[in-house]
């Protein structure tokens, strides 16, 4: 992986919705990572801020939706003795379900959370999994996710599996993962740069030039 204080933006379109548009802007620190990014779509606007703590495990996401008519945010939260507490607020009409956590107890086994639509918030589990070295193990590791629903801002678990099919170093400027989610029912290869950070994820998103 290719460390640098010097931050980076990273642009997605929507393969699943062509009009829906993704930055992030993200700096890479001695494993850890904080980024702020942006999801426009013909239906919301959100904006959110991501830190993590050295192991890329997550600290703080916090995320402001705004809707025709309603707006939304949540600040979820993940304590060094691993408990996630979040703090939301509503405001305007809409029949999506309330933001925050359904159950805080169902996250205890959760080092990331998953911003549903996001690439950018793959990239923690492959960088601490090391799934873009050749030392990689090769079996599937489980994960469970903090996984924010988009755009209601409903927490829930997720169960997400990461596996390494291709290194980095087996071609260069790539590296590729297996990643299946639980919750969707939902397999990929994801192409990803020597930092971890998604190029291509199939049915989702690819990145802009």
């Amino acid at each position: 992986m290719t460390t640098t204080a010097q931050a980076r933006t990273v642009r997605w379109q929507g393969q699943d919705d062509p009009d829906r548009t993704d930055t992030a802007v993200v700096s890479f620190r001695d494993r850890e990572l904080a980024a702020a990014g942006t999801s426009i779509t013909s239906e919301y606007r959100a904006a959110w801020t991501l830190s993590t703590t050295p192991g890329w495990v997550t600290r703080r996401l916090t995320v402001e939706v705004k809707g025709k008519g309603w707006s939304r945010s949540l600040q979820l939260e993940r304590s060094t003795q691993g408990r996630w507490s979040a703090e939301t607020t509503t405001s305007g009409l809409t029949d999506l379900p309330a933001p925050g956590i359904a159950d805080p107890r169902s996250l205890d086994e959760a080092q990331d959370c998953d911003l549903g639509l996001c690439p950018l918030t793959n990239t923690m589990p492959i960088l601490r999994l090391d799934l873009l070295n050749d030392s990689a193990p090769p079996d599937e590791t489980e994960l469970t996710m903090a996984w924010v629903e988009m755009p209601s801002l409903r927490v829930l678990p997720g169960k997400q599996v990461y596996s390494q099919v291709r290194a980095y170093s087996a071609d260069p400027g790539h590296a590729v993962v297996l990643y299946s989610s639980a919750n969707r029912g939902f397999t990929a290869e994801l192409t990803v740069d020597a930092d971890g950070t998604v190029i291509d994820y199939p049915g989702l998103a690819t990145r802009l030039p």
